[in-house]
């Protein structure tokens, strides 16, 4: 790659190289650095247009005041010269030459040297999460009398309140993100059409006011629309079923007040529209394109039946995740419900339409190769613009941050290596042809550090797989806690390394809904399926013999941490229990358990690298929440956490520490 080329990328935070799995260095290939420079708006086709891109990239008045000034509670900032502060309470302050130590938290305006940025104070660090643990849940897994096909907020109240009324101080979520609703209906929680909005699937049509006041022959017609669940869940039955009733519910609601809210009032408008045009606004008529389009706003009125109710779905969803939340405070956890802020959105959904201005278009984000993709991933996801955030303030990240935030006792980032860089492959590109792009991690973390205090939330960083170092500092110096898992917990020669070494920062679980749930590594399920699936990188017989040798350095870790009995009558549900002795031994502060890992089940929830091949988000947990409560393997686990992790008689109250 000419210097040129790599200045030019090194200037607008394109990775020319970059670090694999295996501590090798990658070289990225040229065209992969021009098309991504491409998605940025900067032209590097030519030698002349890099020449003119890269001169006009070292003009940028580096002294200048920024767009946006992220600054952390107790520093002080250098001005170009005396300022003004519009402070968000109302308030103003004069600076001469320095922003002081003493600003308050908070999103102000800074007006300095005849320009205006917003100015963002964020703090140190959170208040220290607390020691518990708690069930991690595929919402949509589970069923029960009341639920329609799959799980629903109904479900998640009722697991919610049990959990804490045993001892769990939390309950981690897959993504509750909105979907199209257009049919098909997406099955992946990770591929939202937005992050700011919540998926109506997950109503329970009984539990709305609407429902308890219709007239018994309307809520007749509505039970009569319940579908039963099946071997696999059906997100298009069950969204027909809900929708229609629904429906039939909704000359009984309120109206909801769209001018308080021009946010959902734009949402909806895109789910009246894609229920007309389809999911994908990228294929609507041209005049559609853009939220403030005259177009858009004829079809707002001539949909205004659609618009409303798409707006009360939302307010529904509102009403039952606030029941949830009252269940988690009634039962004294400490945590509360964690919800999973996905990585990123399908471009063609509403957060595509309405915050294109800040997003990559045509970008896909995914993850170079690694030992368990080994093929690389796309995601199709997009991506923030890193430049159009700073140029407006990060004004849709916090947005998207406050109202994820609203229900949450925490919230789980996933993939949160994104804050820092984000892996970006470019059109016409496969999944290991793309590189790295730069965002302004302390702004990032910082933003994210200020909505969740206010939130009054622990933060969960999934920092697995590729993570430089810097991501592992960036998370414990603002008390938000990493990811450790079993699997991955190994050292230089393989070996899996005892609980009493994890890290103390972070949330400990045996598995992810993208790995091998602990009995289907047991017995090997893993490799059967992703050898059907065609999905190994080498020889079927070196992965069985090294799924096999990664089971017995298991046992062998184990047996040395004294949680498993040299005996070879155990059985794998005797090896299944200690590993989650593993988990309670540990000196991680949260602990998450997994269901499909506790009742036997062989099968992931999710085949990364799959679309149609695996049943990936489709698979119900075989007992109903009502058999979960009353099983005994379950007991057996609750009893091994709890006495592992007490909750406190009066739970202290978080703190903020230094160091």
């Amino acid at each position: 790659m000419n210097r040129g080329l790599a200045a030019l990328a090194n200037a607008h935070g394109v990775s020319t190289w970059y670090e694999d799995w295996r501590h090798r260095r990658v070289e990225v290939a040229p065209e992969t650095v021009v098309g991504v420079l491409g998605l940025l708006d900067v032209d590097a086709t030519s030698p002349a247009a890099i020449a003119d891109a890269l001169a006009a990239a070292r003009a940028v008045d580096r002294a200048a005041l920024p767009e946006t000034v992220v600054l952390t509670q107790g520093a002080t900032r250098a001005l170009p010269g005396p300022g003004l502060v519009a402070l968000e309470d109302g308030g103003r302050r004069a600076v001469d030459g320095e922003l002081p130590a003493d600003l308050p938290l908070g999103w102000h305006r800074l007006t300095c040297a005849e320009r205006e940025a917003t100015l963002v104070v964020v703090p140190r660090r959170l208040p220290v999460p607390p020691h518990t643990w708690g069930w991690m849940l595929q919402l949509y897994a589970l069923s029960s009398e009341r639920s329609w096909g799959m799980g629903d907020l109904g479900d998640l109240a009722e697991v919610t309140g049990w959990a804490g009324a045993t001892g769990a101080g939390l309950v981690l979520l897959n993504p509750l993100h909105a979907v199209g609703p257009a049919h098909p209906v997406a099955a992946s929680p990770y591929s939202p059409a937005s992050r700011r909005f919540v998926n109506p699937l997950y109503l329970r049509v009984s539990d709305t006011a609407a429902y308890r006041v219709a007239d018994p022959a309307t809520r007749a017609v509505v039970d009569a629309l319940r579908p039963d669940r099946g071997d696999l869940i059906d997100y298009d039955q069950v969204w027909a079923a809900k929708r229609h009733a629904l429906e039939v519910l909704h000359p009984y609601a309120q109206r909801v007040d769209l001018v308080a809210d021009p946010a959902l009032a734009s949402f909806a408008t895109w789910c009246a529209l894609a229920e007309r045009h389809g999911n994908d606004w990228r294929a609507w008529p041209a005049e559609l394109h853009h939220p403030d389009a005259p177009a858009v706003a004829e079809q707002r009125r001539q949909l205004a039946d659609r618009v409303a109710f798409h707006a009360w779905l939302q307010h529904l969803c509102d009403e039952q995740l606030d029941a949830v939340t009252a269940a988690a405070r009634a039962a004294g956890m400490p945590v509360g419900v964690v919800h999973d802020l996905a990585v990123g959105i399908d471009p063609g959904g509403a957060d595509g339409w309405q915050l294109a201005d800040v997003l990559a278009q045509g970008v896909r984000v995914g993850a170079p190769p690694d030992d368990f993709n080994q093929l690389g991933q796309d995601w199709g996801l997009a991506a923030w613009r890193p430049d159009r955030l700073a140029a407006t303030g990060y004004a849709a990240y916090r947005d998207m941050l406050r109202r994820t935030l609203r229900h949450a006792g925490g919230l789980r980032v996933d993939h949160v290596a994104g804050l820092w860089r984000l892996w970006w492959v470019p059109p016409g590109a496969g999944a290991a042809e793309g590189t790295y792009v730069r965002y302004d991690a302390e702004a990032m973390l910082g933003i994210l550090a200020l909505e969740a205090q206010r939130a009054g939330a622990v933060v969960v960083g999934e920092d697995l797989g590729t993570v430089q170092p810097a991501v592992t500092r960036g998370l414990r110096g603002r008390n938000m806690l990493g990811s450790t898992v079993l699997w991955f917990a190994r050292d230089d020669d393989g070996d899996f390394v005892p609980p009493s070494r994890w890290p103390r920062n972070a949330l400990a679980t045996i598995s992810t809904h993208d790995l091998p749930t602990a009995p289907g590594f047991l017995t090997g399920e893993h490799v059967r399926v992703r050898d059907e699936l065609k999905l190994l990188g080498t020889d079927v017989a070196v992965e069985r013999a090294r799924a096999v040798a990664d089971r017995e350095r298991l046992l062998a870790m184990l047996r040395a941490a004294g949680l498993l009995p040299s005996d070879d009558a155990l059985d794998d549900a005797d090896v299944v229990v200690a590993m989650h002795a593993a988990l309670a031994a540990s000196p991680t502060r949260l602990l998450g358990v997994s269901l499909y890992d506790v009742l036997g089940e062989v099968r992931q929830p999710n085949m990364p690298g799959t679309v149609d091949e695996y049943p990936n988000w489709r698979l119900p947990l075989l007992a109903t929440v009502a058999q979960i409560r009353a099983d005994p393997r379950v007991a057996r686990i609750v009893d091994l956490l709890t006495a592992a992790r007490p909750r406190p008689a009066h739970p202290r109250v978080p703190r903020a520490v230094d160091g």
